[in-house]
C-alpha cells in the first residue's frame, strides 16, 4: 500500500464525521466543548504543581520555623501553598469526571453512529441489483463494509481524542518553546522513526486483511456450517466434522502465519524506535538538570520542564502513531463507504408511470434472450410468447432449462440482454420498480424461513398491513395454513424456527405453507409460485393447488412445478428445454403432440404404477 494511497484514504474522514454528527449533533458539539476544557487541564494542573514545589523552596529556605504545622496554618503562612494544593486537587477531580463524562457521551454517540450506519447500509444494500448479491466480488465488498460498521465504532473516540491532545501538546509546546526552543527540534527528530515504521506497518496491516478478505468468508462460511442446525444432521451422518474442522485448521493456519510474520516485523521495529525516544528524552532532562544546576531554573521550573517534555513526547508519540492508525482505519473506512458508491443498474427511470390498475392486456415477451454476469451461455434465448390477463400459465422443463430465470425476468430482478418484455404494451422498464413489484407475488423455491413470529412471517408479504391480524388470518386461511398456526402454543404470535430459546421449529412442509400464506398477504395482480408444493405430501398438494386455482380466479398467474398432477390444472403450459421455448398448449395437447412433455409425464406416471 503506498503513501499516496494512504494519504488518499484521508478523504474519508470528513463524510466520516459528518455522518457521525448526523447521528446526534448536540451529543457531539457537548463532547467536543468538553474535551477542549479537558486538554488544557494537563498543563494547568503542571503548572500548579511548579507553583507548589517552588512555595515549598521558597518556605524550606526562609527560616521560619515549622514545627507546629497547626500555629504554622493559624498565623496565614501556609495560605499561599494550601491553596495552590486545593487548586491542583480541585484540576485532578475536575480532570477525572470530565474524562468519565466524556467516556459516557463517546459510548452513547458510537452506538447511535453504529446504528445509522447498519440502517444506511441495509437501505443501500436494498437498492443493488439481485446481480450484485450473487457476483462475489461485491461480495466481499459487502462482507468488509458489514464489518465496518461495528469495527470502526473507536475511530470517532480516537479522532476526537487526537483533537484534544494536539490542545494540549500546544499548549506544552508553548511553555517549552519560553524556556528552551531546541528541545522541541530534538523531541521531532526522535519520535520521527516511529511515526514512519507506524505508517509502514499500519497499512501492510490493512493489505493483509483486505488480501484475505475471500479466505475469511471462507472460514465464516465454515465454521457456520459446522456449527448450525441447518446443516447438523448431514454433518452427523456423513461424519462431516473431520472434514470441516481440518478445512478451518488450514485456513486458519495459514492466516494465522500471516499475522504473526507482520507483527514479528512490528514488534521488533517498534522497540527500535522506542528506544531511541527514550533517548531522546534524556537527552533533554540532562540538559534541563544542567540548566538547573547552573542557576537558570529553579526547581519547579525544573519539575515543570521535565514534565512537560516527558508530557510532550508522550503526547506527540501518541498522536504521531495516532495519525497512522486512524490513516489505517480511514482505508478500512474506504471499505464502508465504497459499497455505498454502488449504483445498481435495475432502476425506477425519470417520468416512470405506476403499473396497470388492473392489469388489462397482460405481459408478452419479445425475443427475449438473457445471460448470468461472467457467463458465456445463455440462459434464455429466443423468448416469444404470451401472458394474458387473468391467465394460469404453468412452466415445465427439467433442472437448468431457464423456469426460475424467466420468473426474475418477470419480476424485473433482472433485465433481458435481448428483447424486451411488455405489460400492456408498454416496456416493464417504462414502470416504476416499485410499484411494478408491489403488484406481483413471487414465492421461490429457496424462500426465506424468518426467526420471527408465525403472523410476521405471513405479514412480510406486505409489509404495511403486517398488524393487519384479519388479513394475516385470511391469507393463512388461504394457503391451508391456518390449522397449523392455530395450533402453535403461541398461536400466530409463536415464534418459529430454533435459532430463538423461544422458538418453535417447522417441518419443511410447514414452513412452504407460511411462505404460500406471505403470497397470498401480498394480494397482487399476478401471482408466481415457483415449486410452491416440493416440500408437501400429495394430500396437501392437491388442497394447495385447489385452492390455488379458485383463489386465482381474474389473477394472472404463473406456477412452475415438476409435478404434472400440479400443472395440467393451468391454462396453459409453456414447455422449457436449454433456455428455449420448446412446446405450448394445454397438457392435453401437449401429450397428444407427444413431445418432451409427453415423455416426462410418461416417466412421471411409470412412477406411481
Amino acid at each position: 500500500m503506498s503513501l499516496r494511497a494512504r494519504l488518499d484514504a484521508l478523504r474519508n474522514l470528513p463524510p466520516f464525521l459528518r455522518a457521525v454528527w448526523a447521528a446526534s449533533p448536540a451529543l457531539t458539539a457537548v463532547t467536543l466543548g468538553l474535551r477542549l476544557v479537558r486538554a488544557l487541564l494537563p498543563v494547568a494542573t503542571l503548572y500548579v504543581g511548579k507553583l507548589i514545589i517552588d512555595e515549598a523552596v521558597r518556605l524550606a529556605g526562609s527560616g521560619i520555623a515549622f514545627d507546629d504545622p497547626m500555629a504554622a496554618f493559624a498565623r496565614g503562612q501556609l495560605d499561599g501553598l494550601l491553596a495552590l494544593v486545593a487548586i491542583e486537587l480541585a484540576l485532578a477531580v475536575t480532570a477525572d469526571l470530565l474524562g468519565r463524562v466524556i467516556a459516557y457521551g463517546d459510548t452513547l454517540l458510537s452506538e447511535l453512529f453504529t446504528n445509522a450506519t447498519s440502517v444506511r447500509l441495509m437501505e443501500h444494500a436494498a437498492t443493488l441489483d439481485l446481480e450484485d448479491f450473487e457476483n462475489p466480488d461485491i461480495q466481499d465488498r459487502l462482507d468488509r463494509a458489514r464489518r465496518q460498521t461495528m469495527g470502526r465504532m473507536s475511530l470517532m473516540s480516537q479522532l476526537f481524542g487526537q483533537a484534544q491532545d494536539a490542545i494540549t501538546v500546544i499548549a506544552f509546546a508553548a511553555g517549552l518553546v519560553a524556556y528552551a526552543p531546541w528541545l522541541i527540534v530534538l523531541l521531532v527528530v526522535a519520535l520521527v522513526p516511529a511515526f514512519v515504521g507506524e505508517a509502514h506497518f499500519n497499512a501492510l496491516g490493512y493489505s493483509l486483511g483486505y488480501a484475505w478478505t475471500p479466505e475469511r468468508r471462507q472460514l465464516e462460511y465454515v465454521r457456520q456450517t459446522g456449527a448450525s442446525v441447518d446443516t447438523a444432521k448431514e454433518v452427523k451422518l456423513f461424519g462431516l466434522h473431520r472434514f470441516l474442522i481440518e478445512r478451518y485448521r488450514t485456513l486458519a493456519d495459514a492466516f494465522f502465519l500471516a499475522n504473526r510474520a507482520l507483527a514479528r516485523r512490528r514488534a521488533m521495529w517498534g522497540a527500535l524506535f522506542a528506544a531511541l525516544g527514550t533517548l531522546g528524552y534524556y537527552v533533554a532532562f540532562a540538559y534541563i538538570a544542567w540548566r538547573t544546576v547552573r542557576g537558570d531554573f529553579s526547581i519547579g521550573d525544573l519539575t515543570f520542564l521535565a514534565g512537560s517534555f516527558l508530557r510532550l513526547r508522550q503526547l506527540l508519540e501518541s498522536l504521531l502513531v495516532g495519525f497512522t492508525q486512524v490513516a489505517g482505519q480511514a482505508l478500512y473506512l474506504d471499505d464502508l463507504f465504497s459499497f455505498f458508491t454502488i449504483e445498481p443498474e435495475i432502476r425506477s427511470r425519470p417520468g416512470a408511470v405506476p403499473a396497470p390498475q388492473p392489469i388489462q392486456r397482460g405481459f408478452v415477451f419479445e425475443n427475449v434472450g438473457f445471460r448470468y454476469p461472467d457467463t458465456e451461455g445463455w440462459a434464455l434465448r429466443h423468448l416469444d410468447f404470451q401472458l394474458r390477463a387473468g391467465e394460469v400459465l404453468a412452466l415445465v422443463g427439467e433442472n437448468g432449462a431457464g423456469k426460475t430465470t424467466l420468473v426474475k425476468l418477470l419480476a424485473r430482478l433482472y433485465d433481458p440482454d435481448e428483447g424486451r418484455i411488455l405489460l400492456d404494451g408498454r416496456d416493464l422498464r417504462e414502470y416504476d420498480l416499485d410499484d411494478l413489484r408491489g403488484q406481483i407475488g413471487v414465492i421461490f423455491q429457496d424462500f426465506v424461513r424468518y426467526h420471527l413470529t408465525a403472523a410476521e412471517n405471513i405479514g412480510v408479504g406486505r409489509v404495511d398491513a403486517m398488524h393487519d391480524r384479519n388479513r394475516v388470518r385470511s391469507a393463512a386461511h388461504r394457503a391451508a395454513a391456518d390449522a397449523m398456526v392455530e395450533s402453535l402454543p403461541e398461536g400466530y404470535d409463536q415464534i418459529v424456527g430454533r435459532r430463538f430459546r423461544q422458538g418453535v421449529d417447522l417441518s419443511g412442509g410447514q414452513w412452504q405453507k407460511l411462505a404460500i400464506a406471505r403470497a397470498y398477504m401480498r394480494d397482487a395482480q399476478v401471482m408466481i409460485l415457483d415449486e410452491p408444493t416440493a416440500a408437501l405430501d400429495a394430500r396437501a398438494e392437491f388442497e394447495v393447488f385447489q385452492r390455488f386455482k379458485a383463489l386465482s380466479a381474474g389473477r394472472t398467474a404463473v406456477l412452475i412445478s415438476h409435478r404434472f398432477s400440479s400443472v395440467r390444472m393451468a391454462d396453459r403450459i409453456l414447455v422449457l428445454a436449454d433456455g428455449r421455448l420448446e412446446a405450448s398448449g394445454t397438457h392435453e395437447e401437449l401429450l397428444a403432440q407427444g413431445g418432451r412433455y409427453a415423455e416426462l409425464f410418461e416417466l412421471q406416471a411409470a412412477g406411481y404404477r
